[in-house]
This record gives structure tokens, C-alpha cells and sequence, in this order.
């Protein structure tokens, strides 16, 4: 563990650094950020790493982070929870929860509860009502190298009283080391898509992809912005054992597998924010998770969870070089 920065109010952001099977790891405490993820043979990083606690607590606070205690949007900025209704945080155009609030897990200094040379777990205790949800909550992340080599995340969420819960690991991917998307290759596990409105909303359809810009079916480029990508790909209708739902191959023909719990993954194109050198569409978000804005759409899989039935949310990457 070493000294990553200190933040505007001063509390200390350290670094954890693992290695194990050719892969080599480095988590935050800060937003539990996945900073930094390289395999063996390769020169550069395969997600967008900032290289200040400063860069995180500005434009680019989502970059690798945990997003949560419900990732993407909450419409209206409510929901009815367990008969109730809920108001949170309008962090986006005033009208819309985005991931949790303006300060999420993304935004917290988290505990390291356990650490190995392959191996990190960081946890956060939130209190009934913080940024108006209900429940006292834990939420822990727990992060591990395995053979393959793969970097597997797992992040549980218990609770004292019935709430919602959907987290997810916001990183942004680039297996080229490049300034672009353009070259990659993505093949998702998905047959119908949410289309969303002009706030990036769910309409509450839920729609075949074929036919349609948005079959990734069968591998295909990435082309920046055809179509912009800001959407939940449906894997299935509720949570499933772990099993690859999306792969995604560099033009220099690494590729990284993705395997979640959830059944949806949501793809954004980095349109926004530019990099600091001023670059946007650099690089994918892959986000396996509830489908979003899911409490106020009762067709959409429920992301409640109970005392007797917490949130276990799994993902996993696994990475291959060409000989």
C-alpha cells in the first residue's frame, strides 16, 4: 500500500499495487478506482488511468470507480421503496439520480478490510438515509487475479432494511493504448436493448436488437458515435451465474472477455468528458448491472434487496495477447 494523493479536504488516497499470473493491478481507495490493469508483454494500460487524486475529483470521477449504491439513472430522482417513496440526489440536469449522487461510492474513501499480493477488499458503511436511501448498508469490493489471468471483482451489498441496490465498476477500456475506440472489435451476448429518451432514460421498451444498429450480436467495429452508445444490452431477465457476455479485441489483437452475474451490461462511448489532451471516444465503459432506472419500470428486473437476500454483483475480465 502507498501514498496515492490527498484530496481537497484532505484525506489521504492510498494505492494498492497486485500482481499475480502475468497481470498487475492498481485499485484506489479512493471510489475503490480501478486505476490501472496491465498484462505481461504489453507496454501500456489497457483502462484510462488518471494520474492525481485531482483528476478524480474532477471531470473525471467516474473513471474506474465503484458507481453505486444504485449506478446509472434513477428518473425523477425517486422511487418507491418497499411502499415508500424515496427522493435522492438530482446530480444530473437537475432532474435525474446518476450513479447514487453527487457523492456515490464514487466519492468515498473506503477501507482496505483485506489485502495479498493477488488480492484487495475494500469496504463502506452507509447509514440509514445517506443521499436518501433507506437501510444501513455495507457495501465491500472485492478484487482478485486468477489464471487466465483474469481480474475479478466482487462487490456485495448488505443491508439492515429493505433498499436498492445496483453497483457496478465504471472503468474505461482501450486495448490498443490509443487515443481511440476505432479498430476495436465488440461482440455482446444480447438480443434486445433499452432504448432510452432524450435524458438517457429508459423508455421502457424493451427491443430486439436486430435489424438495428445496436446488434452486436456477431463481432463488428466500434465507430464513434454510430450509433452513440449509452445503453443497457439485456443478457437475461434477472441475475445468472457467472458466465461471458461481451468480448471485445484490440487492433493489435488483445482481448478481454467480460463475464458478469447481472443481467444487463451497459456500453457508453466516452463521448464526454474530452481527456485532458482534449480526446473523446477513446475508449469503452463496460458496465455489467441491473438495468437501469429499474424501481420505476415494473417490467424491468427488481434491483431490491433485503436482510436475508443482499446484492452480490460479479464481474469478471479476462485478458489474451496473441503470441
Amino acid at each position: 500500500m502507498r501514498i496515492f494523493g490527498e484530496t481537497l479536504n484532505g484525506q489521504i488516497v492510498h494505492a494498492a499495487d497486485l500482481a499475480a499470473h502475468g497481470l498487475t493491478v492498481t485499485v484506489l481507495t479512493r471510489g475503490a478506482v480501478l486505476q490501472d490493469i496491465r498484462l505481461a508483454g504489453c507496454d501500456y494500460g489497457l483502462t484510462i488511468g488518471l494520474p492525481s487524486v485531482a483528476h478524480y475529483e474532477g471531470a473525471y470521477d467516474y473513471f474506474g470507480a465503484v458507481v453505486g449504491p444504485v449506478a446509472n439513472r434513477l428518473r425523477g430522482a425517486q422511487a418507491r421503496i418497499n411502499g415508500t417513496l424515496h427522493r435522492f440526489d438530482a446530480n444530473e440536469n437537475g432532474k435525474t439520480t446518476l450513479h447514487g449522487g453527487t457523492i456515490g461510492l464514487h466519492a468515498r474513501i473506503w477501507t482496505v478490510t483485506d489485502q495479498g499480493a493477488d488480492h484487495l477488499t475494500l469496504s463502506l458503511d452507509l447509514p440509514d438515509g445517506t443521499d436518501g436511501f433507506p437501510g444501513n448498508r455495507t457495501v465491500t469490493a472485492t478484487f482478485k487475479i486468477t489464471e487466465g489471468p483474469a481480474l475479478i471483482l466482487t462487490l456485495t451489498t448488505t443491508t439492515d432494511a429493505v433498499t436498492i441496490a445496483n453497483c457496478t465498476n465504471h472503468a474505461y477500456w482501450n486495448l490498443d493504448g490509443s487515443g481511440t475506440i476505432t479498430g476495436h472489435m465488440l461482440r455482446i451476448a444480447a438480443d434486445h436493448y433499452l432504448p432510452v429518451d432524450a435524458d438517457n432514460l429508459p423508455t421502457g421498451e424493451i427491443a430486439p436488437v436486430a435489424g438495428t444498429a445496436f446488434d452486436f450480436t456477431k463481432a463488428r467495429p466500434v465507430i464513434p458515435a454510430q450509433p452513440p452508445l449509452d445503453h443497457n444490452f439485456c443478457t437475461a431477465m434477472a441475475q445468472q451465474p457467472l458466465r461471458d457476455v461481451l468480448w471485445l479485441t484490440g487492433a493489435k489483437g488483445i482481448t478481454m472477455t467480460v463475464a458478469t452475474t447481472e443481467p444487463g451490461v451497459q456500453i457508453y462511448d466516452h463521448r464526454s468528458p474530452a481527456l485532458p489532451d482534449g480526446t473523446t471516444h477513446a475508449a469503452l465503459a463496460i458496465e455489467g448491472q441491473g438495468w437501469p432506472d429499474a424501481p420505476n419500470m415494473p417490467d424491468f428486473p427488481s434491483i431490491e434487496i433485503t436482510p436475508d437476500a443482499p446484492a452480490v454483483q460479479t464481474t469478471r475480465w479476462r485478458f489474451n495477447r496473441p503470441a
